[in-house]
């Protein structure tokens, strides 16, 4: 995968003070975080940076310190997130945020305003049909050349297995694969790259993908 600039993170005492509810936790833990960590990275490495970013379900803002170093502004949009627990959060930190609640089918913005949209295990929540509805608003919001960056998990059995073991059905959380997710980017981008991010496990192969694309 080459180098990257690791995420950065504050200590857990304070991201969880800023939504208790959050599994920020399992970013910290031995071996598995080391694979939540990697996947945000790939995405990162793969942000060019710019004027403005806009990251869909942003949560606490994991991203957020990383992209203040590469963007003038750092926009979020989120159903449910605390805008303003969020955004005091960084004020604090001294990193300025500028976060609304909205729909990623129908974002509040206007038309050609940021270099890159950023979406994090966000897709794969979106019914198949819903896919291109979204591409299309990515698009749209996007600059002439501006990219779009996404990471989703990749399918396996003893993902759904262990979904299973929890009592939960992953086909309630995730609607869509990242078969998808690619297909409905080709329709509207043009593709830089589709990367997948291996298991630690050997032979267990991809369990993340990571998506580059370009607005022509």
């Amino acid at each position: 995968m080459g180098n990257y600039e690791k995420l950065r993170l504050y200590p857990l005492r304070e991201f969880a003070r800023n939504n208790p509810s959050d599994p920020i936790r399992f970013y910290y833990w031995p071996v598995i975080g080391k694979m939540y960590r990697q996947r945000v990275e790939l995405c990162l490495a793969e942000c060019k940076g710019g004027e403005r970013v806009l990251e869909v379900g942003f949560g606490i803002g994991l991203t957020f310190q990383n992209l203040a170093g590469m963007y003038q502004e750092v926009h979020g949009l989120d159903l449910f997130a605390d805008i303003e627990r969020v955004g005091e959060f960084f004020l604090v930190k001294g990193i300025l945020t500028q976060l609304k609640n909205g729909n990623l089918l129908d974002m509040p913005y206007p038309a050609e305003m940021f270099d890159t949209v950023l979406l994090i295990s966000i897709l794969e929540h979106l019914k198949p049909e819903e896919q291109l509805v979204a591409m299309r608003e990515i698009w749209r919001v996007l600059k002439p050349s501006g990219q779009l960056v996404y990471g989703v998990p990749v399918e396996r059995p003893l993902m759904a297995f262990l979904f299973r073991m929890m009592g939960v059905n992953i086909r309630e959380l995730h609607f869509s694969t990242e078969a998808d997710v690619s297909r409905n980017a080709d329709k509207v981008f043009h593709r830089i790259r589709v990367i997948d991010m291996k298991s630690m496990i050997p032979g267990l192969g991809a369990v993340y993908q990571i998506g580059h694309f370009l607005r022509p």
